[in-house]
């Protein structure tokens, strides 16, 4: 049965225009329109081997997002794909507009031979982020691309200018078609073959092969944002004899810790400071995969070149050594040593530690088991066993429109213990509205894990293996833990993070590994405030896309004709408005 919309904006056009322009007049804020193009291409061919790879306006990996604090950026989104699709924005909260969060759970996708704008505000945040395509199992053909939101001019950095600042977006690779993998998931064990450097081959591959390569002047410092685009495997990262101070992950500047090595996980974001204080020479810039065991000429050793200006001479002989890729107390204690700078301001001038977690009241305590199933002998990914189904009407739109009727059932899921038997289901948290909640992410795997939130950053607050219990409290550390959108969670381990819980919307907790999230490891989490003041929360974009059972909003089609039955979802316009609200 078609259900239609009841609700209408609660402000018009002109009130939301000059709220903008009030923003853009108090904050010295930019609107940053983009315009992409989607599409397969053939020609870049990473391997070997012809597959179709997803650019954006013929780039693989996609164009850089460079944005500042405070700026909105309108990202006109053409799809030349044959098949539908969404984009989100790895990290980036979205203050108050879930509408544009870009998962299946609050956007209807985007239809071949479609387009639709997103138009969100960096609203108080900076730091280093990725983008990819959410649906469909896409981002194994690329669609990826990186995002800097820079701090404003008025905010002081708590390091010198670099000379220049490098993206590396490093992720696994499979040489096969996406869809073919996408169709055979269910029996798959495949293992990634090569590990790429912002889309390119490792050095040495082949001869006819491009390798990453990045120019350096001897003396000046550069500032690396190095992220794992892939969908599989962590790994670590480390430049031949050269020292890395880690500054910030995610949105958060970190305690200046120097290291020899990094590890990566699957989703998670860095930028390091390297001063290139070597010998005029070639260094390799190498990634290694963590719990799996390769060679230096293995293509799973992503390999590029750190080239000094006055070099003489190509790279030689053996990568770097890093720690064993089986070490998972090296990786814990690495962990652990990375804490927030509790004396600099980020994207605010107030020192990043005002919120002081020691002394926080929790609401709710959410345990989460990810795990391996299997219902009705289909093979699944579950949280708390039950394995999330896409239901065809995104929950955002029932939430707003039909308080959830038919589409999903508030109270469902178990947040506290594991039911018996397997399921399937729509899994949502009902969450409260400004209250601090602590989740555990309990790993029952013997693999690695990574976990994500969108709309919010995670205050990691202790790792451990075993079985978190509430004795594990005792080993938190409250006092600087880092707040970042994507936690690891270590095989047959625990992570435990908390989380502020103060931006209205429906926002996706989901596995970043890519086959246990297109699986089933899954859920939403529902922070709803009943006061409908679009100052807590943005009203639905005007060019909003409907589909399934939402499907014509006010009782009308769109010639403006009583409700015919007539869908909207082809309905395309080309700019949308949004309410920047502070």
């Amino acid at each position: 049965m078609q259900l239609t919309m009841a609700r209408s904006l609660d402000h018009s056009i002109w009130s939301i225009v000059a709220l903008l322009m009030v923003l853009l007049a108090t904050t010295n804020a930019e609107v940053i329109d983009l315009r992409w193009d989607v599409k397969f291409d053939n020609t870049f061919r990473p391997s070997s081997f012809a597959q179709p790879v997803i650019t954006i306006n013929d780039e693989f990996p996609g164009p850089l997002i460079n944005a500042t604090t405070n700026d909105i950026v309108r990202v006109n989104v053409f799809n030349h794909l044959d098949e539908p699709l969404l984009f989100t924005w790895n990290g980036i909260q979205q203050r108050l507009n879930s509408w544009q969060d870009g998962v299946s759970g609050t956007n209807c996708a985007i239809k071949p031979n479609m387009n639709w704008t997103y138009a969100f505000v960096v609203k108080d945040q900076i730091g280093t982020f990725t983008y990819f395509p959410s649906t469909n199992y896409q981002k194994l053909a690329g669609g990826f691309g990186p995002i800097r939101v820079n701090n404003r001019i008025v905010i002081n950095v708590p390091f010198a200018k670099p000379e220049a600042e490098f993206d590396l977006l490093i992720g696994d690779w499979f040489f096969a078609d996406y869809k073919v993998i996408r169709s055979r998931l269910a029996a798959s064990t495949e293992v990634p073959d090569m590990m790429l450097i912002n889309g390119k081959a490792p050095y040495g591959y082949s001869g006819s092969k491009r390798y990453e390569s990045v120019t350096v002047t001897k003396g000046k410092t550069y500032r690396f944002r190095v992220s794992n685009v892939g969908t599989t495997l962590s790994f670590n990262f480390r430049i031949q004899n050269h020292k890395m101070v880690v500054v910030e992950t995610e949105g958060s500047y970190t305690n200046q810790t120097t290291l020899d090595s990094l590890d990566v996980h699957v989703g998670q974001s860095y930028s390091l400071l390297v001063t290139a204080d070597q010998d005029d020479a070639d260094y390799y810039i190498v990634a290694t995969p963590k719990l799996l065991n390769t060679t230096g000429d293995s293509p799973l050793v992503a390999k590029g070149v750190l080239h000094y200006t006055k070099s003489g001479s190509s790279v030689t002989g053996s990568i770097p050594i890093g720690p064993n890729p089986w070490d998972i107390e090296f990786s814990v204690n690495q962990a652990r040593s990375i804490r927030w700078n509790m004396t600099t301001g980020a994207a605010r001038p107030n020192p990043q530690g005002t919120f002081n977690v020691s002394n926080v009241t929790l609401s709710q305590t959410i345990i989460l088991h990810g795990s391996q199933t299997n219902i009705r002998g289909t093979y699944r990914y579950a949280v708390n066993n039950i394995s999330y189904l896409t239901p065809d009407t995104p929950l955002k739109l029932a939430d707003y429109y039909v308080n959830g009727s038919g589409v999903y059932r508030l109270g469902e899921f178990p947040t506290q213990s594991v039911k018996e038997a397997a399921t399937y289901g729509v899994s949502v948290v009902n969450a409260m509205h400004k209250g601090w909640h602590e989740i555990i992410f309990q790993n029952d795997l013997v693999l690695m894990e990574s976990w994500h939130l969108d709309g919010y950053g995670f205050y990691v607050v202790g790792f451990d293996d075993g079985e978190w219990t509430p004795g594990s409290r005792n080993t938190y550390n409250l006092y600087d833990p880092v707040v970042r959108s994507t936690v690891q969670v270590y095989p047959g381990g625990w992570t435990a993070v908390y989380v502020f819980l103060d931006n209205p919307g429906m926002w996706n907790l989901r596995s970043q590994h890519l086959k246990r999230w297109y699986l089933g490891e899954e859920l939403y989490v529902r922070v709803h405030d009943d006061d409908p003041n679009p100052a807590k929360e943005n009203p639905p974009p005007e060019n909003l896309l409907l589909c399934g059972e939402i499907l014509t909003p006010y009782g009308l089609n769109r010639d403006g004709d009583d409700n015919d039955g007539g869908s909207m979802t082809a309905m395309v316009v080309v700019h949308e408005h949004i309410t920047p609200y502070c």
